[in-house]
């Protein structure tokens, strides 16, 4: 028997997917459906779709009612559809040098058929070996590990801009986790944002672990002091553990002046005052009935710093001093007070986190 010479690549395949590993790849190319990529996929991944939702939901009923081989038949001329669209538009300013990294949910046969393709087009494809459960596996083992993270928490009453105070300090080349960024939410009740959903658990954790991977664990790294649950997201144990052992750096200002900076952090609530209300009215079982209708009242004559004035004063001051009771006997705290939380004194501040910390270590 003769065979037939091909210029066709061959197809490697590689489980080192760390920073390092990823950057050898000029492309790195999710076939999974759309549905599947927004739930979760690697750090810099593209969508090409080897079968859409659609298409693939089509085939999968086929293979449970038809038969296993006119499923593979219908999807095998769908993907070569596809694939066909994807090389003349997505992958067509790709030269002969392109060295594309492909994967599918399991390294099956989505993913296969994308690299066969690809490979006998001349680029030199790999395959991740397990496809996106590889990442998935690798991503809950370093945020289970029982690895240290040098932690120090920014802490302080709600309003005290700590949010704002890790930009700054990022700004300023300082290492720095935004939760509240990562998970889309601010924390709170009122924390959601109405335009931007928050990820799914998976999606958060692949951020969160995409942004720990690149620290030096010689430096400090500055955290916001969260609850464990941020909105529906909750924080991995790796990352948690440290910021319950951190120092904390607490800021502290005046009502009035907390009162202030809110109005400006969350200025998508008076542009909603449905969302408002009912986030007010998601307080009752911690307030009796009369303070909730002074709240909606305040918000119904647009009162926003009185409104903020008085969720700080019996809300979440309370709640605060409550938690900070539990914590004062095993936690080291720093106090750093400002009677402003502008622009000027949130680089003051920057400044003297920066010392503090440095002290002490």
């Amino acid at each position: 028997m003769t065979g037939i010479d091909t210029p066709m690549q061959r197809i490697a395949t590689t489980d080192d997917l760390s920073a390092r590993g990823l950057e050898r790849f000029d492309a790195i190319i999710d076939v999974r459906s759309p549905s599947e990529f927004a739930a979760d996929h690697l750090p810099g991944a593209i969508n090409l779709p080897v079968l859409n939702d659609a298409e693939r939901a089509q085939v999968g009923t086929h293979y449970t009612q038809v038969s296993v081989f006119e499923a593979r038949r219908m999807g095998a001329a769908i993907a070569a559809r596809n694939i066909s669209l994807h090389i003349a538009t997505a992958l067509a300013d790709k030269d002969k040098t392109c060295k594309p990294l492909v994967y599918c949910w399991r390294g099956g046969m989505r993913s296969q058929s994308m690299a066969t393709i690809l490979a006998a087009v001349g680029w030199k494809t790999t395959l991740v070996d397990g496809g996106y459960r590889t990442w998935r596996r690798q991503v809950v083992a370093e945020l289970d590990a029982d690895a240290p993270l040098p932690v120090v928490l920014i802490d302080g009453q709600t309003g005290t801009a700590k949010t704002r105070l890790l930009h700054v300090l990022e700004a300023r080349g300082e290492q720095v986790i935004d939760l509240e960024g990562l998970a889309c939410h601010r924390g709170s009740i009122f924390g959601d944002f109405s335009d931007h959903p928050q990820p799914g658990q998976k999606a958060f954790e692949t951020a969160l672990w995409t942004k720990i991977r690149e620290l030096d664990p010689s430096r400090p790294v500055y955290v916001e002091a969260e609850s464990r649950s941020v909105g529906r997201l909750r924080v991995p144990p790796r990352l948690w553990n440290a910021m319950q052992a951190a120092p904390r750096l607490e800021i502290r200002a005046p009502v009035a002046e907390r009162a202030r900076y809110l109005v400006t952090a969350y200025p998508d609530l008076p542009d909603d005052p449905g969302k408002l209300l009912a986030a007010i009215d998601g307080l009752r079982r911690f307030h009796a009935r009369d303070v909730i209708e002074d709240w909606q009242a305040l918000a119904g004559q647009g009162d926003w710093k009185a409104l903020a004035a008085a969720l700080v004063t019996a809300h979440y001051d309370p709640a605060y001093d409550r938690a900070r009771k539990r914590d004062d006997a095993t936690v080291s705290r720093s106090i750093l007070a400002t009677d402003r939380l502008d622009d000027a004194a949130l680089e003051t501040l920057a400044g003297q986190v920066i010392a503090a910390s440095a002290a002490s270590n």
